[in-house]
């Protein structure tokens, strides 16, 4: 008879898998929840599994992981209501027989089970070797042999129930060997553990052996009494790392050695190593009869000193590692932001209070925070970040039960030395609710007060082009008839004019968002155009000569009213740097001899050139070196040739003059 187990929640099903079935040949046991049948599962008293879940969701894995990692061997086939292709993929690649939609279909059921016990038995019967009898020319051991030698591990072995208690470990192992070979007096010194966080198990500056454990010697007396490392027998067993007797030439030789035997009433020291370091030694007397220990015996002790060793090392690195765990603990529950730690099986290793008051919102009476109270959409990326061993970049992320909080989301895989894939997932969840305000207020504030500067700056400049004419205004019926009169209106509304449609101009290309490239345009018409548009604008001293136009027939496509706007600022800028000798020159140069090639255009002017600080202002909005202008021209200038893809480039250069460099790709039909 077959013995399978029915996991599912919903007792319909299980009553349809036992209807389906022979109870002659099958024995059906109906659970929950796989921990239910733990016992069943790790006696191997299951024979097949029939799992009850949903494929739509990391949930459906983690149970067919839990099923596998249970029952190994047993054959699982899974009925699902629904399911997805990428999760039913994953399922067989974990080993599952056969995937079933529902409802239960009796006939294909026996079939799939007896075809699964069929193949199992094939197995069974092809991994099965009958071991040959081989023969040893060694004589066999006797029966008293294996017993004495069965007693020997036993005793040991009953000394390292306590190996996480370096002093009832040591405190057996001396009663054990009082039992065996009649020690009389004897006393171990050990090193001091290392503190927190240290990265050796035993304190590297300590430079003293104390005692941790006697029989047969005064406690208060040890107390006040500590080997050296520096010297004496401490100093002799770090040295050579060997046993030391109270009769040997070495010992007799130094009178500090002689002296601590003396101290003591001992005849033999032995090192206790962690088969790196020497981190205690063992001081005996003779035996209860007064006879000395035979070298065998000796060397027994020393190797079992060494396995002693050992395990008090592990003992140390385990109370760094509890309480380096503790305090990381309690490093996360201090933390005001949510901290969960996820283990590659999906199980929670940590969850501070800020993570539980997140998850466990509307839950009254749950303490424990579950990787099934996540929510799909966090937990399904927790899921992909532990198979993908790739963490995600923070997200923005809200719950559903408190939409009006938002929150920063962060998955960290983590993975031991030497594992190829992570050990746990670190998810950190913030609430930037106050932050995300505070950036929306600063934001308004900020534009609050650029609007406040544009609006001050433009009242200036629109009112230095209105008083001209406003003074012309009030004059004009007076002298309206006035030849002289009548050239002075003309200039000051051509003036005036001048002034608001090129304010008029930068407040169009600031607000523009996109750029046409419809125009294919020639670079050195674009200059001369440029050039003229600067000249117009210009009010003081006409240059002497005119710049010299290029041969070259480049061609960039771009928006051409824009570029030329752009130019006729930078040349603009040139001409006022010096009013006494406004003469600019352009330098034109094809750069990048790549599959993108790129124009360069040098305009430089006859001023003083330009401060470190002036160039890295000059193209903010609203910086100006003159007592008039708006100081937008730079600023317009950069935003027309960066939206062309190309830069700006402004050199400081306080003794020479002022030189701007702007770079643009070239056309294709170049």
């Amino acid at each position: 008879m077959r013995t399978v187990l029915i996991l599912t929640k919903l007792p319909p099903f299980a009553s349809a898998i036992e209807a389906s079935l022979d109870p002659s040949q099958y024995q059906l046991i109906a659970k929950e929840d796989i921990w239910e049948a733990e016992s069943l599962l790790s006696r191997g008293a299951i024979d097949a599994v029939i799992l009850d879940v949903e494929l739509t969701d990391v949930r459906a894995i983690r149970a067919i992981e839990q099923v596998r990692q249970a029952a190994p061997n047993a054959p699982v086939i899974v009925y699902t209501g629904a399911k997805q292709w990428e999760w039913e993929e994953d399922a067989y690649m974990l080993g599952i027989s056969h995937v079933i939609a529902k409802p239960v279909r009796a006939k294909l059921l026996n079939t799939l089970l007896e075809r699964s016990f069929a193949e199992q038995d094939q197995k069974s019967r092809s991994s099965a070797i009958t071991p040959q009898a081989t023969q040893s020319s060694r004589p066999m051991p006797t029966q008293s042999d294996h017993f004495r030698a069965l007693e020997a591990l036993r005793n040991f072995s009953g000394v390292l129930i306590h190996s996480l208690n370096p002093e009832a470990l040591l405190k057996q192992f001396l009663l054990l060997l009082r039992e065996i070979i009649g020690v009389n007096r004897a006393v171990i010194f050990l090193r001091k553990p290392a503190s927190l966080l240290s990265e050796s198990a035993h304190a590297q500056e300590d430079r003293w052996l104390r005692s941790a454990c006697a029989i047969g010697l005064e406690q208060s007396f040890l107390e006040h009494f500590a080997l050296s490392l520096g010297a004496g027998i401490g100093a002799c067993l770090r040295r050579q790392g060997r046993i030391l007797k109270a009769t040997s030439p070495e010992a007799q030789s130094n009178r500090e050695i002689i002296k601590e035997f003396q101290l003591l009433g001992a005849q033999v020291a032995i090192p206790i190593l962690d088969r790196e370091t020497l981190i205690g030694v063992a001081v005996f007397d003779e035996r209860l009869t007064g006879e000395p220990y035979a070298n065998e015996e000796l060397a027994l002790i020393f190797h079992m000193l060494e396995e002693v060793g050992l395990a008090i090392r592990n003992s140390w690195l385990h109370d760094q590692l509890v309480a380096n765990h503790g305090m990381v603990a309690d490093i996360l529950g201090t933390l005001g932001s949510g901290c969960i730690v996820v283990s590659s099986a999906l199980a929670m290793l940590h969850a501070n209070v800020s993570a539980r008051r997140i998850f466990l919102a509307g839950k009254s009476g749950k303490l424990q925070l579950e990787f099934a109270d996540l929510p799909q959409e966090l937990g399904s990326k927790v899921f992909t970040v532990m198979k993908t061993g790739t963490g995600l970049l923070p997200f923005k992320y809200q719950l559903s039960a408190v939409p009006e909080i938002t929150f920063q989301v962060t998955i960290s895989p983590f993975r031991t030395q030497n594992s190829a894939n992570p050990n746990a997932a670190l998810l950190i969840i913030e609430d930037i609710t106050q932050m995300e305000k505070a950036q929306r207020l600063e934001i308004e504030a900020s534009n609050l007060r650029l609007i406040t500067a544009m609006a001050e700056h433009l009242a200036h400049e629109i009112g230095n082009s209105v008083v001209p004419i406003s003074t012309h205004q009030q004059l004009l019926l007076e002298k309206g008839d006035d030849p002289e009169f009548q050239q002075s209106l003309s200039i000051a509304l051509s003036s005036g004019v001048k002034r608001i449609s090129r304010l008029a101009n930068q407040m169009m290309f600031l607000a523009r968002d996109k750029t046409d490239f419809a125009d294919q345009i020639r670079v050195s018409d674009l200059i001369s155009e440029a050039f003229r548009d600067a000249y117009s604008y210009h009010t003081g001293k006409s240059p002497e000569r005119e710049p010299a136009k290029t041969s070259e027939n480049w061609m960039i496509a771009g928006d051409k009213k824009a570029l030329r706007h752009a130019f006729s600022e930078v040349i603009l800028n040139a001409l006022q740097a010096n009013p006494k000798d406004p003469n600019v020159s352009v330098r034109i140069l094809e750069e990048g001899m790549t599959s993108s090639p790129s124009l360069q255009v040098e305009v430089h002017d006859t001023g003083n050139g330009f401060t470190r600080e002036t160039a890295q202002k000059a193209q903010e909005p609203f910086f100006s070196t003159r007592n008039v202008g708006l100081g937008l021209g730079l600023t317009v200038t950069r935003k027309i040739i960066e939206d062309h893809r190309g830069r700006i480039e402004i050199e400081p250069s306080e003794r020479g003059p002022g030189v701007v460099k702007i770079s643009l790709p070239l056309s294709e039909h170049n």
